[in-house]
């Protein structure tokens, strides 16, 4: 399926801080929370489209097969050795549907508000759950996780923020940005191509509503990662929002 991507989606946007908005008389404002300052709203069940790198997305690539990812001497070294029979046996299938990987794993994603504060995202593929958290940056203490400690934010576009009185002058615009840290070493494409535990994974998330009625979430998604790349690597994802939950189809971890 093709899908002509507005170039508006594309946009910057300006980080600001859901409680940074004053209120009269200098006084700052009640605690707002994530849920109630969102600019836009990516929850629902939403379906992968791959139009861009079919034969590294849909099936297993071969060993060695990586000419898009900036790796260092020792990511090649390490990507060349992949072997999943030892991933198998050491309980690691879950190693390619990692933070830094699982938004291009196809399958589809269930995103809902876990509570105020929190963004929860399940996929079907590997059965995974990650967790965005507002308002909290440092992850804590305990050993990683496939899919780290995500510290989340909205960034609202110039405007929107609300007029004189505290009408709003048009309506607010943004996206969500991500910081996950706190990962297990994992695979940054399922033929071995690997991303160290001290990488970290900076994602943008934004929403496009086309003229034909589809909506589309598109994330952008750069891992930073000295041990293993020479620069930090960039993609970017499309998802279509669907109706409903009739093609949800849990699927265990696979290292093959």
């Amino acid at each position: 399926m093709k899908c002509i991507v507005p170039w508006a989606a594309l946009l910057f946007f300006v980080p600001v801080s859901i409680n940074a908005q004053g209120g009269r008389g200098g006084q700052a404002p009640p605690p707002t929370t994530a849920r109630a300052a969102a600019p836009i709203d990516i929850t629902g069940y939403w379906v992968s489209v791959v139009t861009e790198d079919w034969r590294f997305r849909m099936v297993t690539p071969k060993k060695g097969d990586y000419p898009s990812i900036p790796l260092n001497n020792e990511g090649r070294r390490v990507a060349d050795s992949w072997d999943p029979a030892k991933d198998e046996a050491a309980g690691n299938q879950c190693k390619a549907f990692g933070a830094a990987a699982i938004m291009r794993v196809p399958g589809n994603l269930h995103i809902t508000w876990e509570n105020d504060n929190t963004l929860r995202i399940d996929t079907d593929a590997g059965t995974q759950t990650r967790q965005f958290r507002f308002g909290a940056l440092q992850a804590p203490a305990g050993e990683p996780t496939w899919q780290g400690y995500s510290a989340a934010q909205w960034e609202f576009a110039g405007g929107g923020r609300g007029g004189r009185g505290g009408q709003s002058a048009e309506p607010r615009t943004g996206n969500l940005k991500v910081v996950t840290t706190h990962m297990k070493p994992g695979y940054l494409q399922k033929n071995g191509v690997p991303y160290s535990g001290n990488a970290v994974v900076t994602e943008y998330a934004s929403r496009t509503m086309e003229s034909n009625g589809d909506s589309w979430l598109i994330v952008t998604t750069i891992v930073e990662d000295p041990q293993y790349l020479n620069q930090p690597f960039t993609r970017s994802t499309h998802f279509k929002k669907v109706t409903d939950a009739s093609d949800w189809n849990p699927t265990p971890c696979s290292a093959r």
